[in-house]
């Protein structure tokens, strides 16, 4: 096979070796992840390919969770990946994390904690905690869903005040609690028992039901319902 010298933009390459003709003969699976990235990239620059480019990306971020986590700003301090490129992956990588989301549509009725954790599924890319609140009516179907707060969960910022001002303000008869642990362990802390506890006592008072609270971690979650801790 004739030897590639990578700084040959890809158009120039024998065509069995370019990625996107690969791609429509042999199917995406057949790819390399940065090969994948390449198509997406579609062009290079300064003197790269666009293999070239993802290359670095892959060999820098690890994978594309790592990749996706990364901010616009980031990705254009690499040499090569300016503003139009950024935007590309970040919107390849987001059409990504969407087809693996169950979607959860407002009417649609809480079945276990499974359909909540597959529809939040994509808080496991966060850096940062978030939390949300899940309101439901009477017959445990969706109104919408509310983001309380974003940062490390503590009880002055998941205050009662806070998360049952939409609950009560939207009429809402349950709440399911979501929030995501961006070390990947969804194994609840002290702080998320205590704060569990607090809030299942305001709903109480205030006639609210307080369904579950969901622990998303990187590859499973934890339910207070389902382990008896509500």
């Amino acid at each position: 096979m004739q030897k590639i010298e990578y700084h040959q933009s890809i158009k120039d390459w024998p065509e069995g070796d370019r990625p996107r003709e690969r791609l429509i003969k042999h199917g995406s699976d057949a790819l390399t992840d940065a090969e994948l990235l390449a198509i997406i990239l579609r062009t290079g620059a300064n003197g790269k390919s666009a293999l070239d480019h993802a290359r670095q990306l892959i060999l820098d971020y690890g994978d594309f969770q790592n990749l996706a986590n990364a901010s616009i700003s980031e990705l254009c301090r690499i040499k090569g990946i300016g503003r139009a490129k950024a935007c590309q992956i970040k919107a390849a990588l987001e059409i990504a994390r969407r087809t693996k989301t169950k979607e959860f549509k407002e009417g649609e009725k809480f079945i276990n904690s499974n359909s909540v954790y597959e529809h939040f599924s994509g808080l496991r890319d966060k850096k940062k905690e978030t939390f949300i609140a899940l309101l439901l009516d009477g017959k445990n179907k969706k109104i919408k869903e509310v983001k309380i707060s974003e940062g490390s969960l503590t009880a002055s910022i998941v205050h009662p005040r806070e998360v049952f001002n939409p609950v009560i303000r939207d009429s809402a008869a349950a709440v399911i609690f979501v929030h995501n642990h961006p070390s990947g362990d969804p194994a609840p802390s002290k702080e998320d028992i205590e704060i569990t506890k607090r809030l299942k006592q305001v709903g109480e008072l205030v006639g609210v039901r307080v369904i579950d609270h969901i622990i998303i971690g990187n590859s499973s979650y934890t339910s207070f319902a389902d382990n008896g801790m509500l």
